[in-house]
């Protein structure tokens, strides 16, 4: 299946906002530059800060009784409970804390309320050196005031020492797997397109074992790694997200210098991020197309892509879901670093086609960088900052 790849300025004129401006100028590899003007929406947004002193936010998940369990980078578990922001106790002294690595996405695993596991993503260290990126699965004390290990559920993920593209996303599918997008270290110029690496790719694992499921597209693999891999050929996947309803996967991934990108991913395919250049160099070349379709024909062009001049930097995607949202319903959202905003995408039924973008205009430049959003039992979007200083944790719902 081949998805049509769209800037910011051709959603616009899709969409009919207000504000739009001129379709972009084509540019030598066949994608479009997006203009200067970017859609915006009269949808009315609540917005309330639920808690703040945190630090780089991460990721987060809720209890069953509806309080928050949130990771901070620098390897920080914390508790909210309403406006209350509580310290987990736990040995993150092995957490390599570097540049864009630490403690980073989280993931309460379905029976949480029996077992009270949860799994995280971080950076690990020995003896001050870095090692790898892993999946840790957790354990929560019964009165929430600790956290110990369980077990490590999956090693090896490579690691750059500056800690550069160790993004790592942990999200469940609809089916129960483990579903995990990852950052390629930004080092190894292979890593991307080596399916026996478990770098920039998507990986479909047991939450039980850490093993590649037997229906996974290279299941017959006698690689144990390779076994993992659901995609292939990413750069540096930030966000994963599962449409309701439908098992539909979406993934936000940064460019290298413009050319973010949102995708729908499709079992076993490439989506076509080679700073290798086919294997003919030996470093990190940035200098390629984000998904370079004269080298792989049949790799998945994004559904929509930032474009040559502006840098969004995706980073955490979650669907809004319930009638509470009315015409949003069903729209998937995805926070932004760089960008500070936060994106609206309303897709097609088959999920093949963005249809219309909008963008909030209370989120644009307002509370900094977004990092890590995820919808609550409430229905409510919540939505993590990471600015480094007294980050907050936002709740944000329709008028």
């Amino acid at each position: 299946m081949r998805v049509r790849k769209l800037t910011i300025a051709a959603l616009v004129l899709l969409a009919g906002v207000a504000g739009a401006c001129t379709s972009g100028a084509a540019v030598p590899d066949g994608r479009t530059t997006p203009t200067t003007g970017a859609p915006t929406t009269g949808a009315a947004l609540r917005i309330d800060e639920v808690a703040h002193g945190l630090e780089h936010g991460w990721d987060l998940g809720f209890l069953p009784d509806g309080r928050i369990l949130l990771t901070e980078r620098p390897g920080r578990f914390k508790i909210i409970d309403g406006g209350t922001v509580t310290a987990v106790r736990a040995d993150t002294s092995d957490v390599y804390v570097r540049g864009e690595g630490g403690l980073m996405g989280l993931v309460l695993h379905p029976d949480f309320a029996q077992s009270r596991e949860f799994t995280t993503c971080q950076t690990h260290q020995e003896n001050g050196q870095a090692v790898d990126v892993r999946l840790v699965t957790w354990r929560l004390a019964d009165d929430d005031s600790s956290a110990t290990k369980v077990r490590d559920l999956l090693t090896g993920l490579p690691i750059n020492p500056s800690g550069r593209h160790s993004g790592c996303r942990p999200t469940i599918a609809a089916d129960g797997a483990l579903l995990v997008g990852t950052g390629d270290t930004a080092g190894d110029p292979h890593i991307p397109q080596d399916r026996r690496s478990l770098g920039g790719k998507v990986l479909r694992i047991d939450l039980a074992t850490g093993e590649g499921l037997p229906d996974n597209p290279f299941a017959s693999s006698p690689d144990p790694n390779e076994r993992r891999v659901y995609t292939y050929g990413h750069r540096n996947v930030q966000g994963v997200a599962v449409r309701p309803g439908s098992g539909q996967v979406f993934t936000t991934e940064h460019g290298p210098v413009g050319f973010d990108e949102m995708n729908r991913i499709e079992p076993g395919a490439n989506y076509g991020w080679d700073p290798s250049q086919g294997g003919t160099v030996n470093f990190y070349d940035e200098n390629v197309p984000m998904t370079d379709l004269q080298r792989f024909p049949n790799a998945m062009s994004p559904l929509w892509t930032s474009g040559q001049t502006s840098t969004e930097a995706p980073s955490g995607a979650a669907f809004l879901s319930g009638r509470q949202w009315g015409s949003l319903d069903g729209r998937l959202a995805v926070v932004a670093l760089r960008g500070q905003k936060m994106l609206l995408f309303a897709l097609n039924e088959a999920g093949t086609d963005v249809t219309e973008l909008s963008l909030p205009t209370q989120l644009n430049n307002a509370y900094g960088r977004l990092r890590g959003v995820r919808t609550g039992p409430d229905g409510a979007l919540y939505v993590t900052t990471s600015n480094g200083t007294n980050d907050k944790l936002l709740r944000i719902t329709p008028v």
